[in-house]
């Protein structure tokens, strides 16, 4: 349930409770579905005590007379609007003239309302001020979560690229001071380190930018035909070499199979599913990709026989910078936006993504997408 603050100035004590006692009885449906707005009445009777009541407590909505003892409605409105609250002034007035529209509409009124006026009036017009207070309202909302999420979304990346340099830093160090004596292959090691640190911060980077580029929209889409099964394929070859180290085996099942599609997007997909398949697996473990076209979804899935995962971080696998953090995993560089990336890539096809695993066992990430070109048959 909402509820919007409404003060009724107006020297007509009759006028003010009969409003007062309208919206005390009124329930309008708010724009978003499933709740109701009610309304909270204060009352004034002088220009004076409305300002007064404003400035101690600010309502969202102001039905305001002009023709009051002291200072007048108008002034009433000029002075709010120097206050820069976002109240909404309906102004309540028997002298509902053209100039009088356009005068308190200068001063940033919402909208008049002529006496005398019947029930019905007053909700349609309480109807039109509501939405727009409801929607200000969410805009508010939005725009403050868009912050928390900003900020927090920046202290997280700052913590994950402080940690490598501060690695690098004192590698740094120790050969700079000659820790372990002038030669050099001593610290062949630590420069190994650094590599590896260095390495992890490009790919954070990398992330980074895919996934800023995706959810704002900016960068630009190319829908063309794409060979699913050969993108598959390329990816497999790319990471040949680190699945060989580990005398990992990859597989693919599929026939061949196309879709229309952005070719980058399907790329990130497939080397991050793949990537994790092999960087989570086990020492002479194996990897099984598998494609399937029905109608117009494609389903991708990418099976490891690894670690595994508890069903407590399968729910959270697919948030920003969200990586599975035990003993098995402390050496295994990440940096927890690939899997966020792929999810939000999934929604452009309007498609999803899952994951299925058991601890020691192995992982299963199955990723649904509908063909951006499905009125065109071009499966074989």
């Amino acid at each position: 349930m909402d509820t919007i603050k409404v003060l009724v100035v107006d020297d007509e004590i009759g006028i003010r409770l009969s409003i007062a006692r309208i919206l005390k009885k009124m329930v309008i449906a708010s724009p978003e579905e499933g709740r109701e707005v009610h309304f909270e009445v204060e009352q004034a009777e002088t220009g004076e005590q409305a300002l007064q009541l404003i400035r101690e407590s600010p309502p969202e909505i102001l039905l305001l007379d002009n023709k009051l003892p002291g200072i007048s409605g108008f002034e009433v409105l000029a002075e709010v609007a120097t206050m820069n609250l976002g109240i909404n002034t309906v102004m309540i007035t028997a002298y509902a003239s053209i100039e009088n529209a356009i005068h308190a509409a200068r001063q940033g009124a919402y909208d008049m309302l002529p006496k005398p006026f019947t029930p019905v009036e007053l909700r349609r017009m309480l109807e039109k001020v509501t939405n727009h207070v409801i929607t200000a309202r969410r805009a508010r909302e939005l725009a403050a979560e868009k912050k928390r999420v900003r900020f927090q979304f920046i202290s997280v990346l700052a913590h994950e690229l402080q940690v490598p340099i501060n690695a690098i830093e004192n590698y740094l160090r120790v050969m700079r001071d000659r820790t372990l004596g002038d030669d050099m292959k001593s610290y062949d090691a630590y420069l190994e380190r650094c590599l590896i640190r260095s390495e992890y911060m490009r790919k954070m980077i990398s992330d980074l930018l895919d996934l800023t580029r995706i959810e704002s929209g900016e960068r630009a889409r190319t829908l063309e035909k794409c060979n699913l099964t050969e993108a598959t394929r390329l990816a497999m070859d790319a990471l040949a070499a680190e699945a060989a180290q580990r005398n990992i085996k990859m597989t693919l099942d599929t026939r061949r199979i196309s879709m229309y599609a952005d070719h980058t997007e399907i790329e990130i997909i497939l080397n991050n599913l793949i990537s994790n398949a092999i960087k989570y697996n086990r020492d002479a473990g194996k990897v099984k990709i598998a494609l399937f076209k029905s109608g117009d979804e494609i389903k991708i899935q990418v099976s490891d026989t690894g670690i595994g995962m508890s069903a407590e971080d399968c729910a959270r696998i697919f948030d920003d910078f969200v990586r599975i953090k035990n003993t098995r995993t402390t050496k295994i560089l990440g940096s927890g936006l690939g899997l966020s990336t792929v999810k939000k890539i999934a929604l452009l096809y309007h498609g999803s993504v899952s994951v299925e695993s058991i601890p020691d066992e192995g992982t299963t990430f199955t990723v649904i997408l509908k063909d951006q070109g499905a009125d065109n048959d071009i499966s074989s």
